[in-house]
């Protein structure tokens, strides 16, 4: 039998349009706005704009954050009528967990920027509504910090991603310290050797790790700190330029991968994937699970849609392992189309980044719970009641 994370529950749609209707009639409001237009102004408007741009930005001109949103129009649901829809099921199970809905909230860098309470905040609320929350290497708090987070009243489940930098013994380490603290998988971004021309931080000359922040799991490392004089507490310069100089590391290769398969038990998955020939390179390197993700648009300008790379992912993979699917997503609609084109989940950033920035943990779970209940009223409305058996045949590719 499959795990499950106990204690968490999820209101059906009717029964959230329900708390919001009671809760405005009552003359109190959410601790966000319903309309992601609102949201998205509200954090603007909270933020300082070095921090709103960093998170809003992407490579270059944007085309690939705005190609990201396109792809979702080129599908339209094909809704079916006088199916029984009165018991739906939005959970899914992934890598022999059962998850109750099919939503990952993804890694996001430097949650400190947004929120004083960072990752602490997001972790709090992934682990409340029984969904797994992925710590990004660049967070604001360690490691073992948001291990104890989450190990609250729901258990949430709890990832890892690594950026693979240039020191073996930096990256043994770190997963060593995730395994310890009980999380449950390693999330690996292949796409982030180097940091991409992002014009909206370069116009601000604004770059959190240069300023310190965004570095909780490197200055709180042992092999990292054992590669300094002084301890960053006292010389956090010398720490910054270490973390620059161990950052990037462009020389890696699919020959590397067993690496981490040696120094880990934890499954792996690879964050990045957009050509069916690198998935292929990855199932024939074993890995458990792959992202396609273009990393919301922040790498490559011009780079092909997520939603595009999709389907034919899927085709290469035959479920061989699991396929998870990041970039872009707002709506319930959109978890629709890419569990119908094969994704076995959808990892979320920038709308939960939102949340998180208005109203802290609280935030997260009310933009997380508006997006379920979106996501169950399309199910039923459509004719379907499991996301589980979803497939193409949903959808209506319309040019």
């Amino acid at each position: 039998m499959s795990e499950q994370t106990p204690n968490a529950q999820i209101p059906t749609g009717i029964e959230r349009q329900q708390q919001i209707y009671t809760l405005g009639l009552a003359g109190g409001a959410l601790s966000v706005p319903v309309s992601l237009a609102h949201l998205e102004q509200k954090a603007k408007e909270t933020l300082s704009p070095p921090a709103f741009d960093y998170v809003a930005g992407g490579a270059g001109g944007e085309d690939t954050v705005r190609a990201n949103r396109e792809a979702f129009y080129h599908w339209r649901i094909v809704p079916r009528m006088l199916r029984d829809v009165s018991e739906r099921d939005l959970s899914v199970e992934l890598l022999g967990v059962k998850l109750l809905a099919p939503v990952i909230l993804g890694p996001v860098g430097v949650q400190g920027i947004l929120h004083v309470e960072g990752e602490l905040a997001s972790a709090r609320a992934a682990a409340a509504l029984g969904l797994p929350f992925t710590l990004s290497t660049a967070a604001s708090r360690s490691i073992e910090e948001i291990a104890r987070a989450a190990d609250g009243p729901g258990n949430g489940v709890r990832w890892f991603q690594l950026y693979w930098g240039k020191s073996p013994d930096l990256t043994a380490s770190m997963l060593e310290r995730a395994e310890s603290a009980g999380y449950k998988a390693l999330v690996v971004t292949l796409d982030t050797s180097m940091l991409a021309w992002r014009e909206r931080d370069l116009q601000h000359a604004y770059l959190p790790f240069i300023l310190g922040q965004g570095l909780a799991n490197y200055f709180s490392d042992p092999v990292f700190r054992a590669l300094l004089r002084q301890p960053p507490e006292q010389n956090p310069t010398a720490a910054i330029q270490l973390w620059g100089s161990l950052f990037s590391n462009t020389a890696l290769t699919w020959r590397d991968i067993p690496f981490l398969q040696k120094h880990t038990t934890l499954p792996i998955i690879l964050k990045g994937i957009l050509h069916p020939q690198d998935a292929a390179h990855a199932l024939d390197a074993g890995v458990d699970g792959l992202i396609v993700s273009n990393h919301g648009g922040r790498q490559v300008d011009g780079s092909i849609a997520t939603l595009d790379a999709l389907p034919a992912i899927v085709r290469q993979v035959k479920g061989r392992v699991p396929v998870l699917f990041d970039g872009g997503i707002r709506r319930g609609a959109d978890v629709f189309k890419a569990l119908a084109l094969g994704a076995r989940a959808v990892l979320l950033g920038r709308l939960y980044a939102w949340g998180l920035a208005v109203a802290g943990e609280q935030g997260v779970r009310d933009v997380v719970l508006n997006l379920l209940a979106d996501l169950d009223l399309t199910l039923a409305l459509s004719g379907h009641t499991s996301c589980r058996t979803l497939e193409a045949s949903a959808l209506s590719d319309f040019p």
